[in-house]
């Protein structure tokens, strides 16, 4: 029996003797199948495709018994992925309070957690605030003048949360972002293998997310798109297992015939009611609290509601029904919309709770008394309490911000350069003397330490590949699980097009590096090729596949300095100037 553990290829082997034309067995190297002549995969297994297995020749070659080997097999499902997060962790969690300052963004949001946390709303600091919380190890009054933000709080209290445990310091005000980093490393993990029923290909997504230098430094600096994307995460892997669980229970109901296979039933796909869902309304909280991280979850939360509805329709169509879409309508719709779009409002303003309970008297937070003040007199007060109408006022004037955002930036670029690496931003950078700040005594001149949002560049271009691949597996093979990557990178992606004119960050697209990270996984599923595939066929693909993640580790490991702020030669640093657009 051949392993099928490392293959993104869900199909049933082969029969026996394909006799199919030369030209289709080679196209089908490359993912290419024409239906075989053998039996089709049975309906429970097109609903609820079953978790691959090493097979006997791995436990043979490694010398355990299949017994043992079955266990190890069992031990790995979470053993795996914990050891990929614990390996994670240990690099977010390394020397995590350097540099010792206050950098790139942590100058608004490490104090506006810390305000948020203590006062309900954020504040404005003095100029010198900064060092001062350097110098005194966070030991600072808090302000009682409000501020005017431009972000919901979600992110902030998720800050705030840290710097509670740990201090007002560099260390209290990253672990938690290090700590969602770390985790979304696990969630990947996890919802790798249920995406491609593997978990070694899981694990795969997971290393390297790991090994990316975006994620990597994301989430050892306390902004609020680490958390964003931890949340967007959660939500996808909410929906994921909202499906496996939907289609599940969709096999269980359909009726099976003399010889034990289940059938499919037009009167059962048509009118099951699959209940409330849990999974489904747990991804609508997700979604709340991801747009209340940053406004545009909004995108996301659409995109992730388009999706699960179409799986809803393709299990029926699965299950036999004659009106998929009419029976997901009847059915499905309702329940969806209800678990997502009113949760994640209610999940958001409940996040403004702080703002909405401070004082009405001009002592609260910013345009809190709007309503009482400015606002009276509004045709609309009879209607809407005066805490809601200071609250949409207060998000009007948000949005005419966002929109009208232009102020030219050192590292602001293009969404199309994002991609390939184009424009990363530079968190910190100090020149240092040899032998002052860690830089070598014997450096000759002067070094660089800088902390670089960079993504690990051969992971990055790799995923350019392999978007292209997700993109032919969605449309001609009507692969769903390239369609859920694409859908994940699009969300997250596509709409800052609409805004090329406003300034933009390339560290905006850590939202959907996991999904990057799942494409390069498919790609290198399809390189270790299919299940039953020649083992020439297996070795050369394992090779290349291998090779392509060597590579990666090896990128990350090279621009370790740029990512942590390390002392090195200024040579050195140039040397890894691989593109002019990093200066």
């Amino acid at each position: 029996m051949t392993s099928t553990a490392s293959s993104t290829d869900s199909r049933q082997d082969p029969a026996p003797h394909d006799r199919r034309p030369a030209w289709q067995q080679r196209l089908r190297r490359f993912g290419h199948t024409v239906r075989p002549a053998g039996p089709a995969a049975g309906v429970r297994e097109r609903l609820v495709p079953p978790f691959s297995r090493p097979g006997p020749r791995l436990w043979a070659a490694l010398g355990l018994s299949p017994a043992f080997g079955a266990r190890v097999a069992r031990w790995s499902d979470w053993g795996g992925p914990l050891l990929v997060t614990l390996f994670a962790g240990v690099l977010r969690f390394w020397h995590l309070g350097s540099p010792k300052a206050v950098i790139f963004d942590e100058t608004y949001y490490a104090k506006d957690a810390w305000a948020i946390v203590h006062r309900g709303f954020e504040v404005n600091w003095d100029k010198n605030a900064n060092d001062l919380i350097l110098s005194t190890g966070g030991h600072v009054a808090v302000p009682t003048d409000a501020s005017y933000v431009v972000h919901p709080p979600v992110g902030k209290y998720v800050i705030g949360l840290g710097e509670l445990m740990f201090g007002f310091d560099p260390f209290g005000w990253r672990f938690m972002t290090a700590l969602l980093g770390t985790l979304s490393v696990l969630l990947l993990c996890r919802i790798g293998r249920r995406l491609f029923r593997s978990t070694f290909l899981g694990c795969l997504a997971g290393t390297l997310m790991a090994v990316d230098g975006l994620h990597f430094v994301m989430s050892r600096t306390s902004l609020l798109d680490g958390v964003l994307m931890f949340f967007v995460l959660a939500a996808f892997g909410c929906l994921l297992a909202d499906r496996d669980r939907a289609r599940a229970r969709l096999a269980a109901a359909l009726p099976a015939g003399a010889d034990g296979r289940i059938r499919p039933d037009a009167h059962t796909a048509d009118t099951l009611r699959l209940g409330l869902r849990p999974w489904r309304w747990a991804a609508g909280l997700m979604m709340g609290l991801a747009i209340g991280t940053k406004w545009n979850g909004l995108y996301i939360l659409v995109a992730f509601c388009v999706m699960t509805v179409l799986w809803d329709v393709g299990a029926r169509r699965v299950a036999g029904a004659r009106r998929p879409y009419l029976a997901v309508v009847r059915h499905d719709l309702g329940w969806a919309f209800l678990a997502t779009v009113p949760v994640a409002v209610v999940t958001y303003v409940w996040s403004w709770a702080g703002w909405i309970l401070s004082p009405t008297d001009g002592t609260g937070g910013y345009f809190r008394n709007w309503a009482a003040t400015d606002g009276r007199g509004s045709s609309w007060s009879w209607l809407f309490p005066d805490w809601w109408r200071s609250l949409w006022h207060y998000e009007s004037e948000v949005y005419k911000f966002h929109v009208g955002l232009s102020s030219p930036h050192t590292y602001q670029s293009n969404p199309w350069s994002w991609i390939v690496d184009g424009r990363p931003v530079s968190y910190f950078y100090e020149s240092p003397s040899p032998g002052t700040a860690g830089c070598p005594s014997g450096a000759g001149d002067k070094c660089a330490r800088e902390v670089l949002a960079l993504g690990t560049p051969v992971l990055w271009w790799a995923a350019c590949a392999a978007l292209v691949y997700v993109l032919w597996r969605w449309f001609f093979r009507r692969d769903w699980r390239a369609g859920a990557i694409a859908c994940g990178v699009a969300a997250g992606y596509l709409p800052w097009f609409l805004y090329q004119e406003r300034t933009i960050f390339f560290f905006y697209a850590v939202v959907f590096v996991p999904f990057l990270c799942l494409a390069v996984t498919m790609l290198a599923g399809a390189l270790l090729g299919p299940p039953g595939a020649p083992d020439t066929r297996r070795v050369a693909g394992a090779t290349g596949a291998g090779v392509l993640v060597l590579l990666v580790v090896w990128n990350f490991i090279y621009f370790w300095p740029l990512y942590t702020g390390t002392a090195i030669p200024i040579d050195d640093w140039r040397a890894r100037m691989w593109l002019d657009t990093w200066v």
